[in-house]
């Protein structure tokens, strides 16, 4: 139901379009971008990623079936010699293909990534804890929580707590095998 592709300048313009407020922004990319979300932001986010020995990859979210643009995700931190990396900027962008279970695919893809063609052994990723259907969704697809990091970022007069979340290889493959 969804292919991922390599994210580029051609897809800029959606992505802004999503990011629509400080909030979600947050919510999104921690504090790697300031908002509004603009172009030469995305082009810094974009160096060096996608090349055969780079150290993130950056995706979007294609609907098989409509051709749409439906999401973003990336593999960061991709630490060859310790085989490990961090998933990131999760965002199912288009809301009427929320809730049906693209985001647990995307996961699913992004994490044969690592295991099948990198071959890591640990995926790790952080998930603000009132985002109560992101959890569930990497629950889903077999992550353990970690730990909760308590107040971890400020926004605005609150503080929101991350936890910590994590795959190990051997976890993945008595799931898919």
């Amino acid at each position: 139901m969804i292919e991922l592709q390599y994210f580029t300048q051609d897809d800029f313009d959606q992505l802004i379009r999503w990011v629509d407020s400080e909030k979600f922004l947050i919510q999104w990319a921690g504090p790697s971008f300031s908002y509004p979300l603009d172009k030469s932001q995305l082009n810094d986010y974009l160096g060096g990623a996608n090349d055969d020995h780079a150290d993130k990859l950056i995706y979007k979210v294609v609907h098989t079936k409509t051709g749409t643009v439906v999401g973003h995700i990336s593999l960061a931190r991709i630490d060859r010699e310790n085989r490990s990396a961090r998933i990131g900027r999760v965002l199912v962008g288009d809301q009427s293909y929320r809730g049906q279970g693209i985001c647990r695919q995307m996961i699913e893809r992004i994490v044969r990534i690592a295991f099948e063609d990198i071959e890591l052994h640990r995926v790790s990723l952080g998930v603000f804890d009132f985002n109560d259907s992101a959890i569930s969704c990497y629950q889903k697809a077999g992550f353990k929580k970690e730990g909760l990091l308590r107040d971890y970022r400020k926004v605005g007069d609150e503080y929101w707590s991350l936890w910590e979340m994590s795959l190990l290889e051997h976890e993945w493959s008595a799931r898919n095998n």
